[in-house]
């Protein structure tokens, strides 16, 4: 397998443990009203872990949803424009969220060394290491980052310039 094909099963997989996380997040909040509505007192740790979850989820989603374009973005201005200016207006739309991406795994980055080596925790249910959910901001952020560079330096575009839904 050449390593493209093994960073793309590997972005595959954190899709598909996001999609795992979506369906405990249904589980969790399902449980927690029924146990409410019998009246007994939900799990401390079940209401942590959706916290915990909405983080994995929108996380772990994020770089394969920049792959397949399914992250929100409006194509009436490059719908707009002439079709010898959307490829580089959409070229250089892809370089800022780069930047921006590789800020922030820089960011993160800091952040999850920060809390490992102040070896801090969250104390609420029971001590979960903060590191464990800051180190998926790089993670994330980085690889978003390597999935926007293919829209800069790939042959597809970032933005159709179709305005409208397509689906």
């Amino acid at each position: 397998m050449t390593p493209i094909r093994l960073y793309d099963r590997f972005v595959d997989l954190l899709a598909l443990a996001a999609g795992l996380t979506l369906v405990w997040l249904m589980v969790a909040v399902v449980a927690s009203v029924v146990m409410r509505n019998v009246g007994l007192q939900p799990f401390a740790w079940l209401f942590v872990s959706t916290e915990y979850g909405l983080l994995y989820l929108t996380m772990l989603g994020a770089p394969w949803l920049v792959r397949v374009r399914g992250h929100v973005h409006i194509e009436l201005l490059t719908a707009a424009l002439p079709i010898v200016l959307r490829g580089p207006l959409s070229r250089l739309v892809a370089v800022l969220c780069v930047a921006t991406c590789a800020v922030l795994a820089w960011k993160g980055a800091d952040l999850a060394w920060t809390n490992w080596a102040r070896r801090d925790f969250d104390v609420r249910a029971y001590f979960y290491p903060k590191w464990l959910l800051s180190v998926v901001l790089p993670l994330s952020f980085g690889l978003m980052a390597v999935e926007f560079a293919r829209f800069v330096f790939g042959r597809d575009l970032l933005h159709s310039g179709e305005a409208g839904i397509h689906e």
